[in-house]
């Protein structure tokens, strides 16, 4: 899709697929207006011939009323015909409507996996979900019955024009008079209607990821017994969408009664100028009536396309702003590879960080002239306090965001030149947090490798120390997982997140404080499966608990985004500097 989307191109990437449908549409409501239109024709005749059939039958006592029972079976027969057109755009819209916002979210979905993790990092869960929810509903909505309306109206309104110039120009430029002042009026309102649509959106975006974020801590608000406090936050970003949409609504109110005032303002003017041209002699007393009658038709006509119009903006504006900001996901960059990047088979493991500069921001760096040379099958330790860069060098090794400065190099190559799917096809992470997905364990086992056997299965899950627990589960392996059915403790989860990892056979293993949530007698089961999945393999650890990498081959130790110390366990603690400080502050004996 083209960068930059407007909301017409938006629209119209997804609808362009059903052009035969549109066409079809397009056609009906050619026709539909072409009725429209041709039936006030149809009602000044009716009346024009019920008055000489009147006259008639007073003057002669004998009349015959074959010409305007005929004109009112073709007035049947129209307006049949115009409900069916009705119809017919209505089915076929709907059914575009459903294709295309069926598209539109499988889109989403996709553009979101292939974004960079720094776009996740920039906006928090509310604020993505409202697009699949509230966003793309506005815009099903508008397809489903605002647009077909549109396209209606617009074609009734040009429709309307040309019948009445057909008619009689005098009245129509008198019919028209009072056009130009409710489109003046009308782009004023709705200038200001979109401002606070606009805002009502972006409003609910932050009310949605307000909620999300207490609901996802409730159980920390009620330990701290922070219900009261967390109503006041709701009730304030509520006060805010209330406020916005409140403003919206009202400004896009004024449209219907004003456009309804408008309307029959104008009706008013074609019966009053009508009969002043009648009593001038512009206009034939014997077709007079009929035609004022035919013009209040067609200034009704005319102005209740403005009315409905009018009447849906409210809808046609949230429609318009949902496919702002859903085009605005589709413009963000996916994640960027170089030309000519090398597809890897298998990591040797041999790793160097040359002079790695790196920040988030450019004015707040985060890592400054770090440099690490790994051995393959060395397991490297990065201690440090809080903020020291250790998880931004597991972000830069697996490329969730490259280097601002320096290099990487995995067995001498640049891993900028290295084929993203390869190289994370390659790296295991075992996150602090660790993540289990619905469906059952073996399903979160073999997420990273979805062919895999059930004896490969069960000797991830016995190195990872969790067959036992989940043998002695009902179900076992065919246990559901699942927020209702939640049944892990953290450590239970994070054994299983390692068996997911052991699966994979990664080349290179990045363990990112995979034991900081955990108790002591978990934390040794853990610590054993880490033991099994880093045997032979290249592995970076991140641990708060030195006691956990007491046995690492390299440990590098970070402050303020800077190597300060390097060396293993006994050769820093001989050292006698921050190593030794961090150690002795935790008071670890061995």
């Amino acid at each position: 899709m083209e960068k930059k989307n407007t909301p017409l191109r938006f629209f119209w990437h997804y609808l362009r697929a059903y052009k035969i449908q549109l066409l079809v549409v397009l056609i009906v409501c050619v026709i539909s207006t072409y009725l429209q239109v041709k039936a006030p024709e149809f009602m000044g005749q009716a009346i024009q011939e019920l008055g000489n059939y009147v006259g008639t039958f007073f003057t002669t006592g004998v009349a015959d009323n074959s010409k305007f029972m005929e004109i009112l079976m073709w007035m049947a027969i129209f307006f049949i015909l115009i409900s069916a057109g009705m119809f017919i755009q209505t089915i076929m819209f709907v059914g575009i409507s459903g294709k295309s916002t069926n598209r539109m979210r499988i889109g989403l979905f996709r553009k979101l996996e292939q974004l960079a993790i720094r776009f996740f990092d920039s906006h928090n869960d509310g604020e993505i979900l409202i697009r699949f929810t509230s966003d793309i509903d506005n815009i099903s909505n508008t397809l489903n019955q605002a647009v077909g309306q549109v396209i209606g109206n617009v074609a009734l309104m040009i429709g309307v024009i040309i019948m009445m110039f057909q008619q009689n120009v005098s009245l129509a430029l008198v019919t028209l008079a009072v056009a130009p002042f409710a489109i003046v009026f009308a782009v004023i309102i709705i200038r200001k209607a979109g401002k606070y649509v606009n805002l009502q959106q972006e409003e609910l975006g932050d009310l949605n990821g307000y909620i999300d974020e207490k609901i996802s801590g409730q159980k920390v608000i009620i330990t701290y017994g922070l219900e009261d406090e967390t109503i006041d936050g709701f009730v304030e970003y509520n006060e805010k969408v209330k406020s916005a949409t409140t403003k919206g609504q009202i400004y896009s109110g004024m449209l219907f009664p004003a456009m309804q005032g408008i309307s029959l303002l104008s009706m008013a003017i074609v019966i009053f100028f009508g009969g002043w041209l009648t009593l001038n002699g512009d206009i034939e007393r014997t077709a007079a009536l009929a035609l004022i009658v035919m013009f209040v038709q067609y200034a009704r006509q005319f102005y209740q396309p403005l009315s409905e119009i009018s009447s849906q903006y409210s809808m046609l504006q949230l429609a318009f702003t949902g496919a702002r900001r859903v085009a605005a996901i589709f413009d963000e960059k996916d994640e960027e590879e170089r030309p000519n990047v090398k597809k890897i088979d298998r990591i040797s493991g041999d790793i160097q960080l040359n002079h790695v500069d790196f920040a988030y921001n450019p004015d707040k760096p985060i890592l400054k002239d770090v440099s690490i040379d790994v051995q393959e099958g060395h397991m490297i330790a990065l201690v440090g306090p809080t903020g020291s860069g250790k998880t931004t060098i597991m972000n830069l090794l697996n490329r969730f965001y490259n280097v601002t400065g320096g290099e990487i190099l995995i067995d001498g190559t640049d891993i900028r030149d290295i084929e993203l799917a390869s190289l994370r096809s390659n790296i295991g992470i075992v996150l602090q947090d660790s993540v289990l997905f619905s469906g059952t364990i073996r399903d979160n086992i073999v997420f990273g490798k979805l062919d895999a056997t059930d004896e490969e299965v069960t000797n991830a899950a016995k190195l990872a120390n969790i067959h036992d627990f989940i043998m002695g589960l009902d179900d076992g392996y065919d246990t559901i997982v699942s927020d209702e059915n939640n049944m892990f403790s953290v450590g239970q989860k994070q054994l299983i997140s390692i068996a997911r990892t052991i699966i994979t056979d990664p080349s290179l293993l990045i363990l990112d404080e995979a034991t900081s949530n955990v108790d002591t007698v978990t934390e040794s089961k853990i610590q054993a499966a880490m033991e099994n999945v880093i045997k032979g393999r290249t592995s970076f650890v991140i641990a708060h608990r030195l006691k956990t990498i007491l046995n690492a081959d390299h440990i590098v130790v970070l402050h303020h985004g800077e190597v300060i110390e390097q060396g293993d366990h006994e050769s820093l603690l001989k050292d006698d500097g921050f190593y030794a400080e961090l150690y002795n502050n935790q008071f670890v004996f061995e």
